[in-house]
């Protein structure tokens, strides 16, 4: 056998001398007549740990699957969701990694609960906590949605415990099967830019750490929504303060790292919108918040779990240092789950992101549904059935939709509009609300019927909240600048921002070329038929969210003698009731034009 060079210089290196050195004894061996075994080559050792996350957010309680037919219940076509289902795909995906020799971490980006079905809400989302608990749920950020029935309630929701609610009143019941009380969440809400006031203590742990095989460690700092308490009742986060989610991520890293701590996930209660909703597996041209803070969050910050913003994405956006790092949504109600695998280096400890792969996976419902899941929600099910399906009353057209006009009017919100306008709770010292505001966003599907008749399971999917009803007072002052506070702030001055209040007992026209500040036409503000007058005080009705200011409407904070009615939803199946059938009237209270 002739050598090259290259061959020469490989045998006489280190290498070469081991093989060579082997051969001998190879030789020698035969020579005495011995025997020779081979000793096996000791196997390297891995030079990474591969670490599964499965990640969702914006479950709102949807325990069943949502209609296939709507946006909420299907992927591109593809039916998906519902409790019995995500469940079984967390369990197939965490066999799939351990028969790789990979550990898992399940988690989430909040709003887990809040805004939620009927099947949740009637007892104080007790129902998906429990189910949160079934699946395995290790952790999960705080969203603003989980502040709905306020912070001590959230406390609630993770240390357990039961309602005093009057055993069903007003449609809810905490604690409804005696002999088992609500014991609370097994996983962690995390929730580290949220402050109590008074002591500068976070409300919950602002991180937790995970521990792996090969002496690996995880970091799971939860971020609550910054902007939280414009989108909540004022009263379920008095006393707390809510501070800037970059400033605060950032200042947890050197504390961890002091712990010796290298790889660390955000879960991020904020989040963006890619140009093609349908691209859930990709980002195309990615906007919204979350791209700043991505932006902006310290490099050793090594992923981002996102939520909020109910649209799916797997994006890799460069951190300040230049450096590509993994940022996720899984949409809403469990229709996607996010399979992350983290790649942690061994002699590091920090996450290799080249070889960090992530994949949102569609929740098919062509799998075993769970069979506890499957029990926990029959067993809610038998319990709300007597509420869900008392019909309130009738509707002639087979919906009545929250789809908007030019105006962005809608006949629905005409509908509940009209509802609170009529609606007695709010009547004090003989003072009758003249005019009634809704805002949009409170309005979250289609009211639906079934045959034309509209059950209280049908109503309560339109308002789920349980907001309080609130009169009080406004000059024609405030009123012009209520109206304009659509247009402005937190709600402009771009359309896309806009968000025009649903009303009844006041009409009026703006003008879309004008400024924000001057959209509404001068002198087009009428109420009662009459034209709007500065110095005059009107009694006007909204719902507590509002009331307080929510939404980027602080006009009514400036109102007087507020007086707190009852329930929305009440008043919303009353006004059903006392029309039936209900026949949806045209949308001419706001109109465009200059």
């Amino acid at each position: 056998m002739a050598f090259t060079g290259r061959d020469k210089a490989w045998f006489r290196g280190p290498r070469a001398v081991g093989l060579l050195a082997a051969g001998a004894a190879v030789v020698l061996g035969l020579a005495t007549g011995g025997t020779v075994t081979q000793a096996a080559s000791p196997k390297p050792k891995p030079t990474h740990t591969q670490i599964q996350l499965l990640a969702i957010n914006d479950f709102h309680g949807n325990l069943l699957p949502n209609s296939a037919t709507s946006s909420s219940g299907n992927v591109n076509g593809t039916p998906a969701g519902g409790a019995e289902y995500l469940a079984t795909h967390l369990e197939q995906l965490r066999a799939s990694a351990k028969a790789q020799g990979q550990e898992t971490a399940t988690v989430a980006a909040g709003d887990l609960i809040g805004a939620s079905p009927l099947l949740s809400a009637a007892f104080h989302d007790e129902p998906t906590i429990e189910a949160m608990n079934e699946m395995g749920l290790d952790a999960a950020s705080v969203g603003n949605h989980e502040f709905d029935e306020g912070w001590h309630e959230l406390l609630r929701m993770q240390n357990g415990g039961c309602l005093n609610d009057g055993d069903g009143q007003n449609n809810q019941n905490s604690c409804p099967d005696k002999k088992n009380k609500f014991k609370g969440a097994d996983f962690d809400y995390l929730s580290a830019n949220v402050f109590y006031e008074n002591t500068q203590k976070t409300l919950f742990d602002p991180y937790t750490v995970k521990k792996f095989k090969n002496g690996q460690k995880v970091a799971f700092i939860g971020m609550t929504l910054e902007d939280t308490p414009n989108i909540v009742t004022k009263a379920g986060v008095a006393g707390l303060s809510f501070t800037d989610e970059v400033e605060t991520a950032n200042k947890l890293v050197p504390k961890l790292k002091k712990q010796g701590i290298e790889s660390i996930v955000v879960l991020l209660h904020e989040g963006g919108f890619p140009v093609d909703p349908k691209a859930y597996n990709s980002c195309p041209g990615i906007s919204g918040p979350v791209t700043d803070i991505a932006k902006n969050l310290d490099p050793a910050i090594d992923a981002i779990i996102s939520g909020h913003t109910h649209t799916a994405y797997n994006c890799s956006i460069n951190d300040p240092a230049g450096k590509p790092r993994l940022v996720t949504s899984a949409a809403s109600f469990g229709k996607l789950v996010t399979e992350v695998r983290l790649s942690i280096n061994n002699t590091t400890h920090d996450v290799d992101r080249l070889n960090t792969l992530a994949n949102n996976r569609i929740v098919t419902q062509d799998v075993p549904k769970d069979e506890q899941l499957t029990k926990l929600i029959g067993k809610y099910q038998t319990l709300v059935a007597p509420i869900e399906s008392k019909v309130i009353g009738h509707i002639t057209t087979p919906t009545v939709p929250r789809t908007t006009d030019d105006s962005l009017e809608s006949p629905l919100g005409n509908l509940i509009a009209d509802a609170q306008l009529a609606d007695t709770t709010t009547v004090t010292n003989g003072k009758t609300p003249v005019a009634a505001f809704m805002n949009p966003g409170g309005i979250r599907a289609d009211l639906a019927s079934t045959g034309g008749a509209v059950t209280f399971g049908q109503a309560f999917t339109v308002q789920p909240f349980n907001n309080f009803m609130v009169s009080l007072d406004l000059t024609g002052t405030q009123i012009k600048a209520l109206l304009e506070q659509q247009f402005s702030g937190l709600n402009g001055p771009e359309a896309p921002k806009f968000k025009v209040l649903q009303v009844a007992g006041i009409t009026y026209t703006w003008n879309p070329a004008a400024a924000a500040g001057s959209k509404v036409v001068a002198g087009s503000i009428k109420i009662a038929g009459q034209p709007l007058v500065d110095g005059t005080s009107y009694r006007v009705v909204t719902n507590n969210f509002l009331a307080d200011g929510g939404d980027g409407f602080p006009a009514f904070t400036t109102g007087t003698d507020k007086f707190f009615g009852g329930l929305d939803i009440d008043a919303f199946a009353k006004y059903l009731a006392a029309h039936d059938p209900y026949t949806p009237g045209p949308t001419d209270r706001i109109s465009t034009g200059s």
